[in-house]
């Protein structure tokens, strides 16, 4: 099981275990593990990572898990000998089998596992530009563990499930539309977490969320048998790249694995693109109201805490690569004819900056290359699967109008 000490990265002072926050400054928590070296468990999905993951038991339908494999397609195409996919999405020949096509699905089963060991059951509170929120819902109907979820209008159409998940469900699954951004969706659900019976998932902050996210990294380590000298992912406020930097700390303490860490290339798409900005030292442009995909824009990424993007990049000698829309577009396309899947938008944006590094020398043609693709498969589950829409129940403009409605629901 996953035994743990809660730490601030900080100064290393061990908190309580359901923690959120140090109390001494703004320093992001770490879940120090009594396993010094992983031993993969026989469960499902990433409970086969149970050492490393901070719960004691487990959602067992909830069986998503990244999928590790050599690529020959893209390889090729960009002249790369050793270059690995983590595919975290439907893709049933390849083992892949997330619910929503997502890597959020392991960010949400721990979490939401997490939160069902508090014992108090608070309703969960989850603000998201759609695909976190997707995840939470399918894990929602899993364990009837009830859940708000502050979307913004926009982002509608990404709130599917499986409409077998959604029929044998029992969650309470409260879906509130917002007028604005998913910063906006985020400042209304923070006011809503506050009030008596509701939790904060935390986002960057909850080690559950992360920890799901560092199985990427564990699952690769594994079928590799090393840490891969590269790590790529597109990013929208960094909490990815935090992970796989932490699940290789850990990899590289087990002793196994190396004795070096992955560097991080991580990639967002211009001009929404704070933490590119700022690692460049760059003045950001004005942000776009339309871009390639909206996901990847969080105007707040937890960038410069203890524990944060800013602290992962430096210590990986890690890079960020800024992405037009052009860009990604031609990266999508490249990809789902070399590697014959669909991908989401945001993957298409890591594979622009893993095209950019090969042409400019910054990876070598024989380095171990891991490139997250962190969502696809849509068209494919559509063939075995009836996708199901969620509709809100409300749209919402302020803080006071979500919890006008959420109390008149008691």
């Amino acid at each position: 099981m996953g035994q743990y000490l809660l730490r601030c990265v900080s100064d290393r002072s061990v908190q309580p275990a359901y923690s959120l926050a140090c109390p001494h400054d703004n320093s992001l928590l770490r879940a120090d593990y009594q396993a010094r070296q992983i031993e993969p468990k026989n469960l499902p999905g990433i409970w086969r990572f149970l050492d490393w993951l901070p719960v004691q038991g487990i959602i067992a339908k909830a069986k998503g898990a990244p999928v590790t494999y050599r690529s020959r397609g893209l390889a090729k195409e960009l002249g790369l000998e050793n270059l690995y996919i983590s595919f975290n999405g439907y893709w049933p020949e390849r083992g892949a089998k997330n619910p929503t096509c997502s890597f959020k699905d392991l960010e949400a089963a721990p979490t939401m596992q997490m939160l069902l060991e508090r014992g108090d059951n608070p309703t969960l509170v989850v603000a998201s530009a759609g695909n976190t929120a997707r995840a939470f819902a399918h894990v929602s109907y899993l364990t009837g563990q009830p859940l708000v979820l502050f979307v913004p209008e926009k982002a509608l159409d990404r709130m599917w499930t499986a409409a077998e998940a959604k029929g044998r469900g029992t969650g309470q699954v409260t879906l509130i539309a917002v007028q604005g951004d998913y910063y906006d969706a985020i400042q209304i659900a923070e006011k809503v977490q506050s009030l008596p019976g509701f939790a904060a998932e935390g986002g960057a902050r909850n080690i559950a969320r992360r920890d799901g996210m560092g199985t990427v990294m564990l699952d690769a380590a594994l079928a590799l048998g090393q840490i891969p000298k590269h790590y790529f992912q597109a990013v929208g406020s960094g909490t990815g790249g935090i992970s796989a930097w932490e699940a290789a700390l850990r990899l590289k303490a087990d002793g196994r694995f190396g004795s070096f860490l992955s560097r991080l290339h991580l990639a967002q798409n211009i001009p929404n693109a704070p933490i590119y900005y700022a690692w460049k030292g760059k003045e950001p442009l004005a942000a776009s109201a339309d871009m390639f995909d909206d996901v990847l824009f969080n105007r707040k990424p937890p960038y410069g805490m203890p524990g944060g993007v800013r602290d992962a990049l430096a210590e990986t000698g890690g890079e960020v690569y800024g992405i037009t829309d052009l860009q990604a577009r031609a990266a999508k396309k490249l990809f789902e004819q070399s590697e014959e899947i669909d991908i989401l938008n945001a993957p298409a944006v890591a594979v622009a900056a893993l095209e950019q590094a090969a042409m400019a020398g910054s990876i070598g043609a024989k380095d171990i290359i891991l490139l997250n693709i962190t969502g696809g498969g849509v068209a494919r589950i559509k063939e075995e699967h009836t996708l199901s829409m969620l509709e809100p129940q409300i749209t919402v403009s302020h803080w006071e109008q979500a919890v006008q409605f959420l109390e008149g629901k008691k």
